[in-house]
Order: structure tokens, then sequence, then C-alpha cells
């Protein structure tokens, strides 16, 4: 395992999944398919047309294959991927793009096919979310198996029986992450993707450690070396000598007998050591992250982002679309909270099925419960599809970047009408759903006390709101240390959400990153807040420190927090007071 020699190299790429892994290196082929574009004369036209039409249907036909093998060995609920994937290949715009670069261009159905590829990608680098952003690797995935079975090319099947192995290869998609044999396979390393990508999420879930965007990793000269995977810092070491084996194997032991100790307090309530308790709840993407949620111990999903079944489609989805993901998700979480939050797309998330003007800014622009609200008929689809879903088990619903009274009685009357277009035809649902409303633009926090009045919870989106109320783009690095979630316009603006939700009796919740963040615990919990949603990861972490500082420490140091003028002034504060509490356990 250990390198005697001086040929030791380190990589750094993304830190996609947590943990540590020592073993030999495992190099499987998945590079791109060999495009090549040449000319075509008219008379091919059809030719290639034809040759376009059939590897996609191909590919479709391989998608439903492997639904239907995965599904009985794996079950249903890690299958959601492949749905994308089908959904993807169903875009008109992908086969009626390609075609037309085919009819004017008069080039080959591989180099079209790669050429919309690339349009593709240019729309998704112009998103700000991160999440949605790294959706291309969907599209990247369904593209390759088309090139793949236009060509007839095989692609080189996972290892299942090779000991104690580390793969890595160019890319891994979701079906490769779900036929790895984890008895053997300790991590994965791929030279593409990102921590939100949909094999991230999974290796995640299945709690394998992962390094992303490893540059050179595939170098056969690598094969059956020795190395070390971090998934905490994004590190990989070839060849590490024996002084750097021995501290990678110190931090790995050290790592597990942290978590070791942290999954004790899975089953563990969230309360406070003098009894106050809250809800701790996940933040989800897709149903396979439940699963994950529920083993860090949340009770619950505090925000389910649906907008993912809204990306980049020629057509808006279909009620029955929407009703079987977001039942799938219900299901994977039973019998817990499920919180649905209504499309908060729009500007720079894609919305092809809607026929949207281009803004020139797109973050104060036509988005989310404004979209919404101006196509009442598909904003109906999705309320029926998510009261059906009531039927089942407790789910509340949630309205995005709400600035007004007007819009939150406005988008009650259409949940009103849904409801009532179910009553008609006999289909159950939750006559008594909760609705709530996020809380993530200053017009919102000044008028909080009037809201209030209308829903049943308050839920804060702490990304957007501190972007906001400072004026800064959080996706601009060169603004990034201008992003302060502790500037004391931030915590004061926290502070009235929580007074005006108490105040008019309902809930004050907080589904932002702040909330996944141990080190604003204390304030979170010492202003009030009713609940807090996290990714799964964050989970056992945040739990660690609730239950370790009472709630009368809590509003001590929440309230020592607004003494001080800057953001650097509270964080040194808060730091001193965590890590008092960390080390001592104590009142």
């Amino acid at each position: 395992m250990v390198s005697v020699k001086s040929d030791m190299k380190s990589f750094s790429g993304i830190a996609a999944s947590p943990g540590i892994a020592m073993g030999r290196l495992r190099i499987v082929d998945r590079r791109r398919a060999v495009v090549s574009e040449y000319p075509i004369s008219s008379e091919t036209i059809l030719h290639e047309i034809g040759r376009l039409v059939q590897a996609i249907e191909d590919t479709r036909q391989e998608l439903e294959n492997l639904r239907i093998r995965l599904a009985e060995t794996t079950g249903e609920d890690n299958l959601f991927f492949i749905e994308t994937h089908l959904m993807i290949l169903s875009d008109e715009r992908l086969s009626t793009e390609t075609t037309e670069i085919i009819r004017t261009g008069l080039i080959n159905a591989e180099g079209a096919l790669r050429r919309t590829l690339h349009r593709y990608r240019e729309t998704f680098e112009s998103i700000d979310d991160p999440y949605l952003r790294e959706r291309i690797s969907d599209v990247e995935t369904v593209i390759e198996r088309i090139l793949r079975n236009m060509n007839n090319e095989t692609v080189e099947p996972m290892p299942q029986h090779e000991g104690q192995i580390i793969i890595a290869a160019h890319d891994i998609s979701p079906a490769d992450m779900l036929q790895i044999n984890r008895s053997n396979v300790l991590a994965i390393i791929t030279e593409i993707g990102g921590r939100t990508s949909h094999t991230a999420i999974l290796a995640r879930a299945l709690e394998l450690p992962a390094v992303m965007g490893v540059e050179g990793i595939t170098d056969l000269l690598f094969d059956a070396a020795s190395v070390v995977v971090d998934g905490l810092s994004g590190t990989v070491i070839i060849n590490p000598d024996q002084d750097t084996f021995q501290s990678f194997l110190s931090r790995k032991q050290h790592y597990e007998y942290v978590e070791y100790e942290l999954l004790k307090t899975a089953p563990l309530p969230a309360v406070t050591p003098d009894g106050h308790s809250i809800f701790l709840r996940g933040n989800v993407e897709i149903p396979e992250e439940g699963a994950s949620v529920l083993a860090h111990g949340g009770s619950g999903v505090g925000l389910f982002r649906t907008e993912i079944i809204f990306m980049n489609r020629t057509y808006m989805p279909e009620e029955e679309e929407q009703f079987s993901l977001y039942t799938a998700m219900q299901q994977a979480i039973a019998p817990h909270l499920l919180t649905i939050r209504t499309m908060d797309a729009g500007g720079d998330k894609l919305l092809d099925g809607m026929d949207l003007i281009a803004e020139a800014n797109p973050a104060l622009g036509l988005r989310a419960i404004r979209i919404s609200l101006g196509t009442p008929e598909e904003f109906k689809k999705q309320l029926r599809a998510i009261l059906r879903v009531s039927a089942n088990g407790p789910v509340r619903v949630m309205f995005p970047m709400i600035s007004g009274i007007e819009e939150v009685r406005a988008a009650k009357k259409l949940l009103d009408e849904a409801k009532q277009e179910l009553t008609y035809v006999r289909i159950p649902y939750d006559t008594e759903i909760k609705v709530g409303i996020m809380i993530e633009i200053p017009a919102a926090v000044t008028i909080a006390d009037l809201l209030a009045r209308e829903v049943d919870f308050f839920s804060v989106g702490t990304n957007d709101l501190i972007q906001y109320t400072l004026a800064i783009d959080r996706s601009n690095e060169q603004l990034s240390h201008l992003y302060q979630p502790l500037h004391p316009a931030v915590l004061r603006a926290l502070r009235r959400i929580v007074q005006a939700a108490h105040g008019a009796g309902i809930q004050a919740c907080l589904c932002g990153e702040m909330a996944g963040d141990p080190l604003y615990l204390p304030i979170l919990l010492g202003l009030g807040f009713d609940e807090l949603s996290m990714g799964a990861g964050s989970l056992l972490r945040v739990k660690q420190i609730l239950r370790r500082c009472t709630l009368g420490r809590a509003t001590r140091i929440a309230e020592g927090c607004f003494v001080f003028s800057t953001a650097a002034e509270v964080k040194s504060y808060l730091q001193s007071q965590i890590t008092f509490d960390v080390a001592e356990s104590i009142d």
C-alpha cells in the first residue's frame, strides 16, 4: 500500500462525498465516445437523420431495460435518475435541433449531436444555481449513450469481484453507481462532475467517499497503484510515501471514530439539555436522498426542491408525472413530514417549456411564484399533484419568493381551486394541508407580521435573503468575501422574522445553508427557530451541538451577537462560545 519510491503524486478535486479510503486504483474506461465530424452530401441527409432517430430509440430501450434490471436488484427508490434521463431523451429540442444542424450544416449525425450538446452547455453555464448548473451532467450522460449506440460502441462494465479497490474513471453515471459492489469498492474518483451531480448525491447516500473533477487521474500508468482518497478535502494521493500514508490513516481513523459516535445520536431526539426540542429536517432534490436523511436522524424533509422536473424540456410536466415524483419522495421518508416547495425557477433557471423572454437581471425578474401565478393552469397541475400526495402522509406546501400579501392570497386561491377540482372528481387529499411561504426577500421581512396572518409557517431561505439584503451576487467570486451570513443586517432580519411568526402563533423554520453549519446553531436556536432543514450530511453535527447547548445558553449567545457591529466581530465571538460549549458540554 505504501510506496517506498519517490513517485508520490498529489491531485486536487472536489470533495463530493465525505470519507477517507485507501486501496488499489482500478481505472475503468469511461472515456467520451470518439466523435468525428465530417461533411455529407444532400443525398445522405435522410440517412444521417435516420441514424440519429434509431440511436435515440435504441438508447430509450436501453434505459427502459436498465430500469427493469435495477428495480429487481436495488429496488425502485433509487431509479429517479433514469426517469430524468428518459425525460431528456424525450425532449424535442434534442432531436429537432440536431436534425436541423444535419440539414443546414450538411454534417454527419455524430457531429451534429456534439454541436447540440455544445449549445446545451452554453445554456447551462449561464445558470447561477450550482445544483441546476450541474444538471448538464445528465444531458451529457444521455448524449454519450446515444453516440455510443450510433457507433455500436460498448462500455466496460463496473468491476465486481476484484478485492479492495478504488475506481477511477472519466465519469461514472448514476447507473454505474447502483451497480457498484459495495463490498469491494472503497471509493470513487472522476475527472469531471461536481458535488451536486446525481452521482455525487448517490455517493453520499451510499456513504461512499468520492472526489470529482480530478483531471488526469485516469492515466493508465496509475492503474493498480496505491491510492488514498480524501473525500473531506478533495485530495487524491497516488503512491503515498510512509509519512503521508500514516498521516491519512490517522485522519481516517479519527473521522470514522467521530462518525461512529455521531451515528449514536441519529435515533436520539433533537432536544437541548434543558428539554427544548426543535425539528431537524433534510433538504432534498431527488427521492434517492430520502433514506440518507432518515439514516442521519432527520425527522422528514423541510425542503423538497421540485425544479428538476421542470428543467430542460420543451413541454411542462403533466400532473401525473409530478404526482409520481412527489409520491416517490413521500414514500422514501414515510411516515415523516414532507415539505414541497412549488416551482422556484425561471430567469436563469431553465424553463424551455414556457415562452419566457430573456432578462437582463434574472435574479430580480420573472421567476418562482411570479411565473406560477402568471400560468395558473400549469400551477394548478403542480398543486393538484401535491394535494393528492398529501392523502398518503403528512405533507406541507410552500410558496417561494413571496414579496407581498397579494401573491400569498392569489396562490392560496389557486390552491383552493385545485382542492375543489379534486373534490369534484372524488380524489382524496388532506383538506387541512399546511401552507407556508419562503421568506427570502427584504420586502417579506419588512411585512413579516402581515404575512404571518396569512399562512401556517415561515421558512427562511437564507441563501437568497443574504444575497438580496446585502446586494451581493453569491456566484460572483470577486464579491464572495462580502457574502456574510453573520452580517448585523442579516441577524436583525432573522430576529424580526421569528418574532413576527411567533407573534402570530405560527412556526418559524429555516432551510438555507446557515441551518447546516454547526457554528450558527446557537444563534438560530437562541433566536427561537422551531425547525432547521439542511443537507443530510450536516444533520448529526448540528444535532450534536443542539444536544450540548441549553436553550438558556443559546439565547444569551444570540443576544450577545447583537452587541457587535461587523460580521467578523460576531464570528469571532460566536467561535469562542461554540468552542466553550462543545469542549465542556455544560450550560
